[in-house]
């Protein structure tokens, strides 16, 4: 430990005595901390995101519609398989629901109008067709007001729940309940303000309505045939034998017969999280890949500035060998120094890591954040380039003949 502590000491003193020389070696280093350190927080941001959103779905909710990319049923020679496929229908979803293993399902169908009220007017606004049971997979709450009921949706009510954007931008300091807005030219009323829970991406600051399925199919002007489904299966039943059950209904409600493959999919939030993670697999490999070439760089620098070292220092290493310090002695000195070196600058991408982090968090939807794995990683991917690299001049150090040193001008 006394030997530990000194080799650190000596190190922190070069340090101090050459900041210039010190400070471009530690840069490579410090670079490489940082990526590792910035990436790293945005994958786990991601991950976070990702999880925090399917929770909201609950664990067992599976997506059902007509094409999921990314399957294995793809044909080279038909870029869009899914022309083959039938879109999926409300009859189809109200068979589901009727299912005793499930629960309960929620369809939805996008589209965009103009929302109107009083003379202001928002173009493009999104507007989701959905049927009564959506808050219960959507998350966030609905304070003040409430959904629309199953009989409104049942009747086809011009009833709308728009989020709180929406109702900050079109109605300002005014309460919007019980209001009447104009989409796409037809009165609705404000039943009910939704707050949504954060988004990984941004989704909860755009302006969205949510109307009666019924009434979106009947007054909205949408791209038909990309209905989706969100199933729900019963609390006691199992996530396979929810999918079995609707794999099989949906067979036999389109005809299909043994052998032909299903002209819909059905796809769990395993299947999703699984393709998240081959994306970021790229962003791994790339973090990988631009660390290891800024401690390359801090590497030659600490090769660099230990040779350096070792030059100034021979007298020095002449009269420790003298005075009977051992190779082994020298060598691990040398060896610390290194480490010492390389540590600072992980010390110094970390927390400029950290700050990136923290402005990325705040900056974008991104909910970006430093794991205590990337911190130990970074540090000890710091520390061992300072060992790799010097190990020549250590070596070096630890050759030195005594008496040739002590000569040494």
């Amino acid at each position: 430990m006394t030997a530990l502590f000194e080799g650190v000491g000596i190190a922190l003193v070069s340090l101090r005595a050459h900041k210039m020389r010190a400070a471009l070696t530690i840069l490579g280093v410090a670079i490489g901390v940082t990526v590792v350190m910035v990436i790293g927080a945005m994958i786990s941001g991601f991950n976070k995101g990702i999880s925090d959103m399917l929770s909201s779905l609950g664990p067992k909710t599976f997506w059902v519609g007509r094409y999921w990319g990314g399957q294995n049923d793809e044909d080279p020679e038909d870029p869009n398989p899914w022309r083959r496929r039938p879109p999926m229908t409300v009859d189809e979803a109200n068979h589901l629901a009727q299912l005793p293993s499930i629960a309960f399902v929620v369809v939805d169908e996008y589209a965009s109008a103009d929302v109107e009220f009083e003379g202001h007017r928002f173009s493009a606004t999104a507007i989701r067709g959905r049927n009564a049971d959506w808050p219960k997979i959507e998350g966030g709450h609905i304070i003040p007001g409430r959904s629309f009921t199953h009989i409104e949706a049942a009747a086809n009510a011009h009833v709308a729940v728009i989020n709180s954007k929406l109702a900050e931008n079109l109605f300002g300091q005014r309460d919007p309940m019980n209001r009447r807005i104009k989409i796409a030219g037809l009165p609705y009323e404000v039943v009910g303000i939704y707050e949504p829970p954060p988004r990984l991406f941004g989704e909860a600051d755009r302006p969205e309505v949510m109307i009666p399925h019924g009434t979106f199919r009947k007054d909205m002007p949408f791209w038909p045939g990309w209905m989706d489904m969100f199933v729900v299966p019963q609390d006691s039943v199992s996530l396979d034998r929810a999918i079995d059950d609707v794999t099989m209904s949906l067979r036999t409600m389109r005809g299909l017969r043994p052998g032909q493959k299903n002209n819909f999919d059905a796809v769990t939030q395993e299947v999703y999280v699984q393709a998240i993670n081959s994306f970021t697999l790229v962003a791994r490999v790339l973090m990988v890949a631009l660390s290891m070439v800024g401690l390359m760089v801090g590497g030659i620098g600490v090769v660099a500035i230990m040779m350096i070292s070792v030059t100034e220092r021979t007298r020095e290493i002449g009269v420790r060998k003298a005075l009977g310090a051992t190779r082994r002695e020298v060598l691990w000195q040398f060896l610390v120094e290194a480490a010492t070196l390389t540590l600072v600058g992980g010390v110094v991408g970390l927390i400029v890591g950290w700050l990136i982090s923290l402005f990325l968090a705040a900056a974008t939807p991104v909910p970006a954040y430093v794991p205590i794995g990337s911190v130990i990683l970074a540090l000890s991917a710091a520390a061992v380039t300072g060992l790799l690299f010097g190990i020549y001049p250590a070596t070096k150090a630890a050759r030195l003949d005594p008496v040739e040193a002590l000569r040494y001008e």
